[in-house]
């Protein structure tokens, strides 16, 4: 698992450089990020492949991405509405165990 979580780590850390247009040619990327070129070319390809607008520009030199976009990978917290809560599978009932709780 350890594993998995260096490689989300390394592609955070490419699209945070990327949004930055502070790549800087792929050997020097892999380079900071302690990874080998080929590594940093499967990433790319990889991001490509999840419909990430990258392209290389050569003047310069770094990649960036021709649209606005963000990467987002975890998990978030969120605040849900009663209705959307009575709809989740156990939802409703952990609402009415808070109301007896609270009885």
């Amino acid at each position: 698992m350890r594993r998995l979580t260096q490689q989300i780590e390394v592609l955070e850390r490419i699209d945070q450089l990327i949004r930055l247009k502070a790549t800087g040619r792929p050997k020097q990327l892999a380079e900071r990020l302690g990874v080998s070129e080929a590594t940093v070319f499967r990433v790319i390809e990889t991001m490509k492949e999840m419909n990430a607008p990258i392209c290389y520009d050569l003047t310069r030199q770094s990649y960036m991405y021709t649209e606005a976009t963000r990467f987002k990978c975890g998990f978030y917290l969120e605040d849900l509405d009663e209705a959307t809560e009575r709809s989740l599978s156990g939802g409703y009932v952990f609402g009415n165990m808070k109301q007896l709780i609270s009885f």
